[in-house]
């Protein structure tokens, strides 16, 4: 039996999902290069061909982005699952954050849409997707 997988996903990849225009994504997005220090990790923006594309694959909204999706292989975790995810795999002490999930599903994606439906109005937005550093390409599809 053989294994689907999204468009430009491969087996193995754990691909992070997340608004190119969000300045509390792109700070996310630098905290991952940052501290995935054995790349993981990919990252792929929403509004690119490739994040739609995976996006379309999986049924989610084309032009509405609600969520921080973790791709891994041929699912996808969101909300709250997707966060205490990559979290959970980067060294201590951040590592240590994947405590949350003692707390119930419901509580976590309600706090987690508190700020997610508000991050524009909260840490602003770019007027463009903002593109990776030359040094950094390699992380991104």
């Amino acid at each position: 039996m053989s294994t689907s997988f999204p468009p430009h996903v491969k087996p193995g990849d754990q691909i992070i999902m997340f608004d190119g225009v969000c300045k509390l994504c792109n700070a996310w997005s630098r905290f991952i290069i940052r501290f995935d220090t054995h790349k993981k990790f990919k990252l792929c923006a929403v509004q690119s061909d490739e994040g739609r594309a995976i996006l379309q694959w999986f049924g989610y909204p084309m032009d509405y982005y609600e969520t921080m999706l973790l791709v891994q292989g041929s699912r996808a975790l969101e909300k709250s699952d997707s966060f205490i995810a990559v979290i959970g795999q980067l060294p201590f002490p951040w590592s240590l954050i994947r405590v949350v999930k003692i707390f119930p599903k419901g509580l976590r994606d309600w706090c987690y849409d508190r700020i997610a439906l508000n991050r524009y109005s909260l840490f602003g937005r770019y007027d463009v997707c903002v593109l990776a550093n030359p040094d950094h390409e390699e992380r991104f599809i």
